[in-house]
């Protein structure tokens, strides 16, 4: 070996000790990249930043790696699956690889599990102690510090100069300086200490040209008392008081925005496997008087408490929320995005509590039904899961918190390909998915009270999506080192797609990799070359595009391009179980929804316009033909002039447009709504529904 090659390998050798001195001084070393928030994005974005040959550390005030994959939620909520590529793939492949070992099996035979299949390349579902696991390995693999249990001063702890953060600061006092940063949080709190634009709560639809935005009584079908429920302490008797979590104020005005947020709970971990199961147990301040709704519920005959648990394996599940009262602890939560830490600690105290309290109350309190009690006392939370917090998860299920307002922002159009997306750095799939808001009286026609909940909404968006680079920046004006890939640039509905664990995984990785090519380059990471970012993030194994998922033929008409009022499928207001579905073109807007061809006779589809002025109109019913729809589809229109009903032959093709068949010409009047309902009576083929148009004649 000559003596330049000795000298060579020496200086390799210094300069990895000097490397592992300097990331051993913590947080008086200078970081290239500094990230805030232990959450799953966190973990992939430093273990991207370490392969491009970056130093990192995560600091952050979780104990746990790994957010909510690892706090419960092991039924993935993966969407199509084959747009997710780089290390959010490769994490359930590792998965996957732990339950390739027979060991892993303790309570159940890997041949008993229908979702683990060994010639699979992933695993989408797993319990979360091995998500934790396979979290933790990564940080050792790659050698990251992480700093634990370190709280932003979110008031004094962010030091900026000439629009870059130099360094953040712990309550703890320590301080972390570098040249690039992630906020990962599921909260934003880097991204509002920064001085980062945000939002909280819901848009009007207005507000970025948007239909599933803002309050949602029409669509909210999902997750509702399926009979009407009396909200008074004493039934029938409104003196007497309304019961714990009602409210009696309105849902506000359709379409409108405003302060709430979509209900949080906790993704439990069960078993009912009683060698490791542990009893539901009684919390502190346990208040049976709260779940009075769930117990009229029950007593009127929903059995919907059991809906959600998920298999997981080795006997265990992921028990999500499903009904009308459930885990979701709906109203709860309103301030928590922008609370103080002290009072996040109290909602989170105050959630643990309820949701604790919820199945308690479903072991023993005589008001519910003798089956249900014996039922859900076979369950209980898994005795080998988060050890040092008494089996509950360690992290509540932040669906939506503040969310970065930059100079993109995703909406509905975006993920619904209506407006083109630039710069992709990802995609998502997911069901537009936000969960109930709140819970509020209504009064039917003769004024009787009962209750309902508002804000559910679960639509697909008709495939996956890119998402833009441009949601992951702030504007330039306000931060230049600064990536957000959690709580991104978008609106309320659109958000409700984005927020999936998988989705968070491939945005953090595509923000480290911008992070350290704007280092490469000594730019703001708003100016980094997209073509560099793009080719860079399709060799680390990134899906950009899904050219097979929707041909161009497959979009739909803009409402918007179309005369007279329109309607869509999506503002409908459906009686039985109807399946959205693009296959035959040409639609409206997303796509159109059809009865199954089954059910005839129990399915209905209302369509309700407040229409500008008084007078005429041509109503025509939108649909796309096809051999196997009905022939005679009843259509009743109520007008100002009383109740029409059309028959409407679905195997011709619509003359108007391409979608639409006229129905006749109808007087309304502007101060009462125009109502169009479709049914399936009699239906001898697919009932199919796209749009209502009302064109005003002369």
């Amino acid at each position: 070996m000559t003596s330049r090659c000795v000298k060579l390998i020496r200086a390799v050798v210094l300069q990895v000790l000097l490397a592992s001195s300097f990331e051993a001084r913590g947080a008086a070393a200078r970081h290239d990249l500094v990230i805030y928030g232990g959450t799953s994005a966190g973990i992939i974005a430093a273990v991207q930043a370490r392969r491009m040959g970056r130093s990192v550390v995560i600091v952050g005030p979780d104990r746990h790696l790994g957010g909510l994959s690892s706090g419960g939620l092991g039924w993935t909520d993966s969407g199509k699956k084959h747009v997710i590529g780089g290390l959010a793939r490769e994490f359930y492949r590792r998965i996957k690889a732990h339950y390739d070992r027979p060991e892993a099996w303790r309570q159940q035979k890997p041949s008993a599990y229908s979702r683990y299949r060994s010639n699979d390349d992933a695993m989408w579902v797993f319990e979360p102690h091995v998500a934790e696991k396979i979290f933790e390995h990564l940080v050792k693999e790659y050698g990251i510090r992480v700093h634990r249990d370190q709280w932003l001063d979110r008031k004094s702890g962010v030091k900026l100069q000439n629009g870059r953060i130099q360094s953040i600061k712990m309550l703890s006092g320590e301080t972390y300086a570098g040249r690039m940063f992630i906020d990962a949080t599921y909260e934003g709190d880097l991204m509002a200490a920064a001085g980062i634009a945000f939002h909280v709560g819901r848009e009007s639809n207005a507000a970025y040209g948007e239909t599933m935005n803002g309050v949602q009584t029409r669509l909210a079908r999902s997750h509702q008392f399926r009979k009407r429920i009396d909200p008074y302490v004493i039934p029938g008797d409104p003196s007497s008081g309304l019961l714990p979590r009602v409210h009696d104020q309105g849902p506000g005005d359709e379409g409108a925005g405003d302060h709430r947020v979509q209900a949080y709970n906790y993704r439990l971990c069960l078993t009912n496997d009683a060698s490791n199961r542990v009893p539901f147990p009684k919390p502190a301040g346990y208040d049976a008087a709260q779940y009075e709704l769930l117990a009229r519920s029950l007593q009127a005959g929903s059995r919907h408490v059991f809906g959600k648990f998920d298999p997981a394996p080795n006997h265990k599940t992921d028990t999500n929320n499903h009904g009308a009262f459930s885990t979701d602890n709906i109203g709860m939560n309103y301030d928590y995005p922008e609370a103080s830490y002290r009072r996040r600690r109290e909602i989170l105290l105050e959630h643990e509590t309820y949701q604790k309290g919820y199945f308690y109350f479903l072991c023993h309190d005589p008001r519910v039904p003798e089956e249900v009690r014996s039922r859900m006392s076979k369950w209980g939370l898994a005795k080998d899961e988060f050890l040092d917090n008494g089996h509950w998860p360690h992290q509540i299920y932040v669906r939506e918190a503040r969310r970065m307002v930059s100079d993109f922002v995703t909406t509905e159009r975006h993920l619904r390909r209506q407006e083109p997306t630039p710069r992709p750095i990802g995609m998502g799939s997911y069901n537009m998915d936000s969960h109930n808001v709140q819970r509020y009286v209504v009064r039917d026609g003769e004024g009787r009270a009962y209750v309902r909940n508002e804000g559910d909404i679960q639509v697909n968006p008709g495939g996956p999506y890119p998402i833009s680079y441009g949601a992951v920046v702030p504007r330039k004006s306000q931060c230049t080192n600064l990536l957000v890939p959690v709580c991104v640039s978008s609106s309320h509905i659109a958000y409700g797609s984005i927020r999936m664990e998988p989705v968070f995984m491939i945005l953090g990785q595509s923000a480290a990799t911008a992070a350290v090519q704007a280092l490469e380059q000594d730019i703001a990471v708003q100016d980094v070359a997209y073509d560099r970012l793009r080719e860079r993030l399709r060799e680390d194994g990134q899906v950009l595009e899904d050219s097979g998922s929707r041909a161009p033929s497959k979009r739909g008409i803009d409402p918007k391009t179309l005369a007279g009022v329109i309607v869509d499928d999506s503002m409908a207001r459906f009686i039985g179980a109807w399946a959205a579905s693009r296959s035959v073109t040409p639609f409206v807007g997303a796509g159109y929804h059809h009865d199954q061809n089954a059910g005839q006779g129990k399915k209905s589809a209302r369509f309700e316009a407040r229409l500008p002025e008084t007078g005429l109109y041509d109503v025509r019913l939108g649909y796309s033909a096809n051999p196997n729809r009905a022939t005679s589809v009843s259509v009743e229109i109520r007008h100002a002039d009383g109740l029409d009903e059309v028959k409407l032959n679905q195997r011709v093709a619509p003359k108007f447009d391409g979608v639409f068949s006229s129905l006749g010409k109808f007087r309304f009047d502007a101060a009462r709504p125009a109502v169009v309902t479709v049914e399936n009576k009699g239906a001898d083929g697919y009932v199919v529904i796209d749009a209502v148009q009302f064109l005003p004649t002369r």
